[in-house]
């Protein structure tokens, strides 16, 4: 099936290129994995919660470091929720643009914060050297699905039309809880799981370790 947006799922060459992240869970499972990037805000993540709360479904949060520590009681609802929650880098820095030890760095000061064994690089972007320090460290999870919901210059409907078109057993189907996603995330959200729900697919969170305590 043609995706809607070309974004939506990355080519193939480029997943070859970092083959021991994790793109996709079990394709003979009908589970799906939402996650949720660059939070957590108050202006979203609490929204997010509730309506997971209300769908019964556990979910997974790839957080900024700056974010937990300005707004640690939303950070900590999460947690509460039973959600699942992941390093997403302290600045929000993308590693192609970094060198490599400020890179490893803003990831270590996130992880004074977030205390979890996973790891998703903003944007998707990271440099081999830089996956293949990480990779000892983290189990580095990207996504089968984008759904677009940061666009601006894009529809709710275009962004549920992302998930619907091109969601299949084992996808891990990134969205943000931002205030830039905020109005395509508040409409479609709530269809896409709808749905996903209709087509028989059940959810689950990432299961994740807390790296201090195995430390």
């Amino acid at each position: 099936m043609r995706c809607y947006d070309p974004r939506v799922r990355l080519p193939g060459f480029f997943t070859s290129l970092f083959k021991s992240a994790v793109w996709r869970f079990n394709e003979n499972d009908r589970i799906v994995y939402l996650t949720f990037d660059d939070g957590p805000i108050p202006e979203v993540t609490p929204w997010v919660l509730e309506l997971l709360e209300k769908e019964e479904i556990k979910a997974t949060f790839f957080c900024v470091g700056e974010n937990v520590q300005r707004y640690p009681e939303v950070y900590r609802q999460i947690i509460e929720n039973g959600h699942s929650v992941g390093n997403h880098t302290f600045s929000h820095f993308q590693g192609l643009k970094k060198d490599d030890q400020d890179f490893f760095r803003n990831i270590e000061q996130a992880g004074k914060y977030i205390d979890s064994d996973l790891f998703r690089p903003p944007h998707g972007w990271l440099k081999v050297s830089q996956y293949n320090y990480l990779k000892k460290k983290f189990r580095i999870i990207m996504w089968d699905l984008i759904s677009c919901d940061y666009d601006r210059r894009i529809s709710p409907e275009s962004v549920l039309k992302n998930v619907t078109g091109f969601v299949r057993p084992g996808s891990i189907i990134t969205f943000h809880d931002s205030v830039k996603a905020e109005n395509n995330l508040r409409k479609a959200l709530p269809l896409s799981i709808k749905w996903m729900k209709e087509q028989g697919y059940r959810f689950e969170a990432i299961p994740y370790k807390q790296k201090n305590k195995a430390e």
